[in-house]
């Protein structure tokens, strides 16, 4: 991280702190929360700037387990070592865990219910258009990519088309083309 960039961020005033954030930060998100990840620990906290947010979420997708729950591992690792990313990613369970439990079960008494079943899909939509928004919003940190703006959007661009008419698994898409921007990053940097 430059000094400019160590300037623009902070760092957690204490594992509570972090606890606490990581808690908030589940809590706002319904099927998924890196929209509201990117809000809370970018613009609201200043723990990252949006480019560490970038690069994180890269390390984090090549991972397995769910890519919040590794950026939370990292994010706790870097500020308190391995008692922080125990507590981050407590923070990023527990209080989603009690809920899905308590859903499951109301779940299964209203599950043929059509408003259960017309909510569930209003979510759904809602979900999609946050990751669309954090996209767009991210899109200016590209330009400081290794590879660059145009590169990556075709790269993104043949990943939807891969997916969406091709309907090529996301394995071989992460082979393939998530290979080939690691391939040209690499070759660029």
């Amino acid at each position: 991280m430059s000094e400019e960039a160590a300037a623009a961020t902070r760092r957690p005033e204490s594992l509570r702190a972090l606890f606490v954030a990581f808690t908030w930060l589940a809590l706002q998100g319904f099927g998924g929360v890196l929209a509201v990840a990117q809000r809370e620990l970018v613009e609201k906290h200043r723990w990252l700037t949006r480019e560490d947010f970038v690069e994180t979420l890269a390390i984090a997708q090549v991972l397995p387990g769910p890519n919040i729950v590794n950026i939370s591992l990292m994010l706790g690792d870097r500020f308190f070592g391995l008692r922080g990313a125990f507590v981050a990613m407590a923070g990023m369970l527990l209080a989603p865990s009690v809920i899905v439990i308590a859903l499951a079960v109301l779940y299964g008494h209203l599950a043929t219910h059509p408003v259960v079943v017309d909510a569930l899909r209003g979510m759904g939509i809602v979900a999609a258009g946050l990751i669309l928004a954090t996209g767009v919003k991210l899109l200016s940190s590209l330009k400081k990519n290794p590879i660059g703006l145009t590169p990556a959007l075709l790269l993104a661009a043949l990943t939807v088309a891969a997916m969406v008419w091709l309907k090529i698994p996301l394995p071989w898409l992460v082979l393939v083309l998530g290979g080939a921007g690691m391939a040209l990053a690499w070759r660029k940097i």
